[in-house]
C-alpha cells in the first residue's frame, strides 16, 4: 500500500489526495477498514525501513482506491471500463458535432 509516486505531479489527480469524511454508514466502515489496513502496512514499513514514517491519520481517496485494487479489482475494472466507454462515445459525438459545424460554415 505504501508505494513510491509513479507519475509526475503534472499528471496526477489532486482529488486522490483528499481526505474522506465518514458522512455515511458505508463511508465510516470503509474509512475504518482502510485506516486499519494502512496502519498495519505502516507498522511493517517502519520495521523494514528502520525509519520513522509519519501519518496524520487521514484516509484519502487514493488509499481507498489502492485497497479496492487489491481486494476488489473486478469492481474497479467495471467502473474503469464504463468510464472509458462513456468517454470514447463522448469523444466520437464531439468529433461528429465538430465536423458538422465545420461543414455548415463552408460554402458548397
Amino acid at each position: 500500500m505504501i508505494i513510491a509516486d509513479k507519475e509526475s505531479e503534472e499528471f496526477s489527480n489532486p482529488d486522490l489526495k483528499n481526505a474522506v469524511e465518514p458522512t455515511s454508514q458505508l463511508k465510516t466502515w470503509l474509512v475504518d477498514y482502510v485506516g486499519r489496513k494502512y496502519q498495519g502496512e505502516l507498522a511493517r514499513a517502519r520495521v523494514e525501513s528502520e525509519q520513522e514514517i509519519v501519518w496524520n491519520g487521514d484516509v484519502t481517496v487514493e488509499m481507498i482506491v489502492d485497497v479496492f485494487s487489491h481486494e476488489f479489482p473486478e469492481f474497479l475494472m467495471a467502473v474503469a471500463e464504463e468510464n472509458f466507454i462513456r468517454g470514447y462515445r463522448q469523444g466520437i459525438s464531439d468529433t461528429d458535432t465538430g465536423w458538422g459545424m465545420l461543414d455548415a460554415r463552408q460554402p458548397e
